[in-house]
């Protein structure tokens, strides 16, 4: 790939990310410290990417400068799951670990006590696909049920649990929720 290529798929990204998130170009500008108009510009190919343009635009985007250089590579873009096992819960990364969010699936064994509840940045969302879990949630305790999606702030206190039999279900959550989630 050439360096016109690289620089044209990082141009096409941009406007792309700043699109999908919902931002106007006044929203990346601020965030940025650029000015809309000098966004605009990168954006259509009529002012040089820059490394000084590049960092900010980037960080307003919550990206990496290497995520928008990256040349393509989709080769394999199959993702082969690797299986890790903590006590009762068994998981298997469903995506590579350099996005902004993180998708598992998860197996839990029942337990015969409620694992304590933890708190972290972030945002957590699962989908039960087989069984039935109990999300202790601050006080709450609220069962989930297979087909049944819950989506929450982590930081109020909370702990997933497989009810009477094992459960499956996949997670997904932000970067401050995959920490939590892969660094116990």
């Amino acid at each position: 790939m050439t360096s016109t290529d690289v620089e044209t798929l990082a141009r096409m990204r941009l406007r792309s990310i700043r699109s999908t998130l919902g931002y106007s170009l006044d929203e990346v500008a601020e965030r940025s410290n650029l000015s809309a108009s000098t966004i605009s510009r990168i954006e259509t190919g009529k002012r040089a990417l820059s490394i000084d343009v590049l960092v900010p635009l980037a960080a307003a985007l919550q990206v990496s400068v290497d995520d928008l250089l990256r040349a393509e590579d989709d080769d394999d873009v199959v993702i082969r799951p690797t299986q890790r096992i903590d006590g009762a819960r068994t998981t298997w990364a469903l995506n590579r670990v350099d996005g902004r969010t993180m998708a598992m699936k998860m197996r839990l064994e029942p337990v015969s006590e409620i694992p304590a509840t933890r708190v972290h940045p972030g945002f957590d969302w699962f989908l039960v696909l087989e069984g039935r879990v109990l999300l202790q949630l601050g006080e709450r305790r609220i069962e989930v049920a297979q087909g049944e999606a819950a989506e929450f702030s982590t930081m109020t206190p909370h702990a997933i649990s497989a009810i009477d039999e094992p459960a499956e279900l996949v997670m997904v959550f932000d970067r401050e929720g995959q920490r939590a989630h892969l660094h116990r």
